[in-house]
């Protein structure tokens, strides 16, 4: 009869929306939004912050953060002979396989990997930093297929490798290449059969607004979908700008180049109905774009601009909670920020908080969760009215310059730091 009644006040808590946990399967979660629907969390956070449940070690260098789907874990990190996708499991972080997805040691840019896995029924899809798509079965790690990007002209803007986490899209992968054959392409996800390749016209020499030449090739961005004007497209920051995609077909309908700066275009750009919000750094500056239907087409109409004192973002990412940007502002500092997107008002910030460095972050039930630079992490009320900080902790573990973004699934937050992943309880 016990059994009965947890089993009844489970199942009641969990339609009415009092407990909920999900998982989280691709880079910035649900809709790339970095926003957790989870709820009852935090009950385990304390003065020093929530419970550490386990850390797992093995993972190689890395900068890529995980997805969860139930009992198992994904990454990638490099190592002494290979860049290599592993399955984790969830309740102790006990490696369970690993597969290399590059052919030999890695020799781009940083010593850790930055593909987070797209985990899509039984397959899983990551872009190796030397410029492969791949395929794996999610079982077993075993390679269904890979694309070399060099198919389509691969080409990175910079020299530090393809960072990207492919876009699961219905029957679709999309991935950026960067090539003059195909800037973005779509595939079939069974195959890695081409749907279409999305090209970009000879632009020449432009200059950023940085006073630096722009360049060609991919950016260091994931793609993002938005039904703006009531098209389908696919949004990428690339070398060349900001860029809009036609779904059905490849066809390139707009690009925004004020954004870009010649050294790295990396923020996930964040799409809310018609409107658009992008940020790169390197003393380059922010936009919010509203997207208007021309013709058969599309085009992107400019409604401000932030300059790089204003609002500047390099590669924390930004995180839109109803109508408000929360990020990291500076090249480097990445100091906390509010700001509102339709308008480009600076709600607060930037403020000189706990830690020091770049800030990655997430949100979920009203909290945002702040990961600085130097490992430091900060909980903060979801508000414009004011930085409203409630607590902070540094984690068990903390080497080097901690750049992997943070997740939350299932009850857990996740911090990746190299080759080690920490697993903190915030649900009891």
């Amino acid at each position: 009869m016990r059994k009965l009644l947890v089993s009844t006040l489970v199942v009641f808590l969990l339609h009415t929306g009092i407990l909920k946990a999900e998982d989280w399967l691709q880079w910035r979660g649900p809709e790339r939004a970095n926003l957790s629907s989870e709820t009852g969390l935090y009950t385990q956070w304390g003065e020093d912050g929530p419970p550490l449940a386990w850390m797992a070690e093995g993972l190689g260098a890395g900068y890529a953060s995980v997805t969860v789907q139930g009992d198992r874990i994904y990454t990638t990190g490099n190592f002494a002979d290979s860049q290599s996708a592993l399955a984790l499991d969830a309740k102790n972080g006990k490696i369970v396989w690993k597969t290399a997805i590059t052919q030999g040691a890695p020799k781009h840019g940083y010593e850790g990997s930055r593909t987070t896995p797209t985990i899509d029924g039984d397959r899983l899809y990551m872009v190796s930093s030397d410029g492969r798509i791949v395929c794996l079965n999610r079982g077993t790690g075993t390679e269904v297929w890979s694309r070399k990007f060099s198919d389509w002209g691969g080409k990175m803007m910079s020299g530090w490798g393809y960072s990207e986490s492919p876009l699961v899209d219905g029957d679709w992968v999309l991935c950026t290449p960067g090539g003059k054959e195909g800037m973005v392409v779509a595939l079939d996800k069974l195959s890695g059969k081409q749907v279409w390749a999305a090209k970009l016209p000879e632009y020449g020499d432009e200059e950023g607004i940085n006073g630096k030449g722009i360049r060609d090739g991919a950016g260091y961005a994931s793609v993002v979908i938005s039904n703006a004007a009531g098209v389908k497209q696919y949004i990428q920051l690339v070398g060349r700008g900001l860029i809009g995609i036609r779904a059905s077909d490849g066809k390139l309908l707009w690009r925004y180049a004020r954004v870009s700066n010649g050294t790295a275009n990396i923020p996930t750009a964040l799409v809310d109905g018609d409107f658009v919000f992008t940020s790169t750094a390197y003393n380059t500056g922010s936009a919010c774009l509203k997207l208007v239907a021309e013709g058969d087409g599309v085009s992107a109409e400019e409604v401000y601009w932030l300059d790089s004192k204003q609002f500047q973002n390099k590669h924390g990412g930004m995180t839109l909670v109803d109508g408000y940007v929360y990020a990291g502002h500076g090249n480097g500092s990445g100091l906390p920020i509010c700001v509102n997107m339709k308008t480009g008002e600076i709600a607060w910030g930037p403020e000189r908080s706990a830690g020091k460095g770049e800030t990655s972050l997430i949100y979920a039930d009203g909290r945002i969760i702040m990961r600085r630079q130097d490992g430091v992490v900060i909980l903060l009320e979801a508000t414009p009215d004011e930085y409203r900080e409630i607590g902070t902790f540094e984690p068990a573990y903390q080497e080097g310059k901690t750049w992997a973004h943070p997740t939350i699934a299932n009850g857990n937050l996740y911090l990746r730091e190299q080759g080690k992943l920490m697993c903190y309880k915030l649900k009891g």
